[in-house]
C-alpha cells in the first residue's frame, strides 16, 4: 500500500466530513441523544407500582396491614377506593396497576387462626410488569405471614420454628440489580452500529451519485488504498463516541468498568472495524445513498437492538431465531462489554469473543476489496 495515495485518499474523505454538517451531526448528537434516552427513560426495573386498596374490613387490623404495604418501597399507593366499581373503572383506564381487595371479617378470621384470603388484582397489559408485580406482592404477604406466625407462636407460648431449608441469595456483579449497569455498556454497541455503518453505507454510494466514483478508477489507488483511506476518518470518530459514551455512563450514571479500559478499547476497534466493513459494503453493493441507509438500518441497527442479548434474552426466542444471534457482531461485543464492565473479565476468558470479531473483521474486509476490485480498482 501507497502512503501517499492512502493520505490523499483520506485526505479527501476528511473534507468530505468537514463539508457536510449533517454527517458531524449525526456522528456526535445521535450517541449523545441515545445515552440521555436510553440511561434516564429505559429501565428494566420495577418500582412504584401504583396500588389502591378497598378495605371492607375497616379494622386496626387491616389498616396495619395496608400501612405495612405503603411502607414497601415498590408500592406507591394511592389511597382507599370505596367499591369494586371504582376498581374497574381504574384497571380499565390504566390508572392503576394494583388492587387489593380486604373482605369484610377478615381480622377476625386471622384472630381465630383461620384462612383469610385477600383479593388481588393484577393489570396483565404489560406480561413482564405483572409477573415481576406478582413476585413482588407474593414476597410482601409471605413476609406478613411469617409475622402472623411469631405472633401466633407468641401467644400460645411456643418457640418459633426455623425452616429446614434457608435460601442465603447472594447477587453477583450487579449486586443491586440495576437495569441500566447492562443498558448503558449495550447502547455503546448501537452507537457504534449507527457512527460505523450507518455513516459509512453512504460513502461509496455518494462517489457513484456525483459520478466521482469513474475519477477514482482512473487514479493509481488500489482496492486496499482506497478502502483504508475512506474508513479511517469513520473510526477515529468512533472511537471518539466510544470514549463520550463511556464518560457520560460514569458521570451521569455512575457506570465504572471493572476490568481494563485498554481491553474495552480493543474491543470497541474490533467492532468498529465490522462496523465500518460492513457500512462499506453496503455502500458498494447498492450504489444508492438511500438504499444504502435504507439497507444499513436493516442490517446493522435492528438487529444489534433485537438479536443481540441486549434488550431481549436470546434463550427466550425461538430456535431460528437464537442461531441469528451468532451471525449478528452485537452479540459478541455486548458479550464482552459485559465481563469487562460487570464481571471483571480478562482477555483469557473473553478471547473466543475476540476472536471472532476479528474473523468477521476480516471477513467483511476481503469482500470489500474482491467487489472494489471488480469496481476497477
Amino acid at each position: 500500500m501507497n502512503l501517499r495515495r492512502f493520505q490523499a485518499i483520506l485526505r479527501m474523505e476528511v473534507l468530505h466530513i468537514v463539508r457536510d454538517f449533517r454527517s458531524l451531526y449525526l456522528a456526535f448528537a445521535i450517541p449523545l441523544l441515545l445515552i440521555l434516552l436510553f440511561g434516564y427513560a429505559l429501565s428494566l426495573d420495577v418500582d412504584h407500582v401504583r396500588a389502591v386498596v378497598v378495605d371492607y374490613d375497616k379494622t386496626d387490623f387491616s389498616r396495619d396491614f395496608v400501612r405495612s404495604f405503603g411502607a414497601s418501597p415498590y408500592f406507591d399507593l394511592q389511597g382507599y377506593y370505596g367499591d369494586m366499581r371504582e376498581i374497574d373503572d381504574a384497571l380499565d383506564h390504566g390508572q392503576i396497576s394494583l388492587a387489593i381487595v380486604i373482605p369484610s371479617q377478615w381480622s377476625l378470621k386471622i384472630r381465630a387462626d383461620r384462612e383469610a384470603p385477600l383479593q388481588i388484582l393484577l393489570d396483565g397489559s404489560d406480561p413482564n410488569f405483572a409477573n415481576i408485580t406478582r413476585g413482588y406482592i407474593n414476597a410482601f404477604i409471605e413476609r406478613y405471614n411469617s409475622k402472623l406466625l411469631v405472633n401466633f407462636l407468641d401467644r400460645h407460648g411456643l418457640e418459633p420454628v426455623r425452616p429446614p431449608v434457608e435460601g442465603r441469595i447472594r447477587v453477583w456483579f450487579n449486586e443491586d440489580l440495576e437495569s441500566r449497569q447492562f443498558i448503558i455498556p449495550g447502547i455503546i454497541a448501537v452507537i457504534i452500529m449507527i457512527v460505523g455503518a450507518m455513516l459509512t453505507s453512504l460513502v461509496v454510494a455518494r462517489e457513484c451519485e456525483n459520478g466521482t466514483m469513474e475519477t477514482i478508477r482512473s487514479l493509481p489507488v488500489s482496492a486496499l488504498e482506497f478502502l483504508a483511506g475512506k474508513t479511517v476518518p469513520y473510526f477515529a470518530i468512533g472511537i471518539t463516541d466510544v470514549l463520550i459514551a463511556v464518560l457520560m455512563g460514569q458521570v451521569l450514571f455512575g457506570i465504572v468498568m471493572k476490568a481494563s479500559f485498554w481491553l474495552m478499547i480493543l474491543a470497541s476497534s474490533l467492532y468498529l472495524a465490522v462496523a465500518l466493513f460492513l457500512g462499506l459494503l453496503i455502500s458498494t453493493v447498492t450504489k444508492s445513498q438511500l438504499v444504502a441507509n435504507q439497507m444499513a438500518i436493516l442490517l446493522t441497527f435492528l438487529p444489534s437492538m433485537l438479536l443481540s442479548n441486549f434488550v431481549f434474552p436470546a434463550i427466550n426466542m425461538p430456535k431460528i431465531l437464537q442461531f441469528f444471534t451468532y451471525l449478528v457482531p452485537a452479540t459478541y461485543y455486548i458479550d464482552i462489554l459485559s465481563g469487562i464492565y460487570l464481571r471483571g473479565l480478562d482477555l483469557v476468558h473473553l478471547l473466543p469473543n475476540f476472536v471472532v470479531l476479528a474473523m468477521i473483521s476480516l471477513i467483511l474486509m476481503a469482500l470489500n476489496i474482491t467487489i472494489l476490485r471488480k469496481e476497477g480498482l
